[in-house]
């Protein structure tokens, strides 16, 4: 029977624990990390006598402490390894997405929070739109919600902690910043022009500064190109 052990790390960097992992050990990685260390401990663990499974979770803190009630994984590796995996997937999530082989869980969830930064940003600017041209915020939140313009940050992250002034989602500006400069490096790797989403990595990682680090993510609604104002 193989062994499962569950990775949960800030930082990418797992190579030195290989000479540590015993042989029909299967290492899953929920972190956030970059799809070149998966591929490279994926290659380590078929050297090695192990499987290395990427499966980043979506859904952030909130939905962790909820249980399995909205948890979804992005799971990246060889099938045998996902299927033996199978039974503790289902006690850690609602649902599981396999989207590829090693470093495509890492890739997609990458994709996934440069996405949500983006929509950060943009439902914010569109609100303070709306706001100037005379429609109430959350008015304007419900015409959106029912149109082509919605998204997960605007069904969710503003009704939830952004309106209200809450701000207590449990998950950071440093772990978010972090996560625009992950979609950074994996476009220069990989020869993607992001141009589009330069300007809004800027003020992720430059232009918000005045936010700390520690602050909660939504908070980057708050800047509006010359500091912060209230959404």
């Amino acid at each position: 029977m193989s062994q499962i052990i569950i990775l949960s790390l800030p930082k990418a960097a797992m190579a030195e624990i290989c000479p540590h992992i015993q042989p029909d050990t299967i290492v899953l990685d929920t972190s956030t990390s970059d799809p070149a260390t998966s591929r490279k401990m994926a290659g380590l663990g078929k050297d090695n006598g192990f499987s290395f499974v990427d499966g980043p979770v979506s859904g952030g803190p909130a939905a962790a402490n909820a249980g399995t009630m909205t948890m979804t994984m992005l799971l990246g590796g060889a099938v045998d390894a996902i299927n033996t995996l199978r039974p503790v997937l289902a006690v850690l999530n609602a649902k599981t997405v396999v989207v590829g082989g090693s470093g495509a869980g890492h890739a997609a969830k990458i994709v996934n929070n440069m996405l949500c930064a983006a929509n950060l940003v943009l439902v914010a600017e569109a609100l303070r739109l709306g706001e100037a041209a005379g429609v109430a915020p959350k008015d304007l939140l419900q015409g959106i919600n029912a149109g082509s313009g919605r998204s997960g940050v605007s069904e969710v992250n503003f009704p939830k902690w952004v309106l209200n002034g809450a701000f207590n989602s449990g998950f950071t500006m440093g772990l978010m910043r972090k996560d625009v400069g992950l979609a950074l490096d994996l476009a220069k790797s990989s020869g993607v022009d992001l141009h589009g989403f330069a300007n809004i990595a800027a003020i992720w990682r430059d232009g918000s500064g005045h936010i700390a680090d520690s602050a909660d993510f939504n908070e980057i609604v708050n800047y509006d190109g010359k500091g912060v104002k209230d959404v």
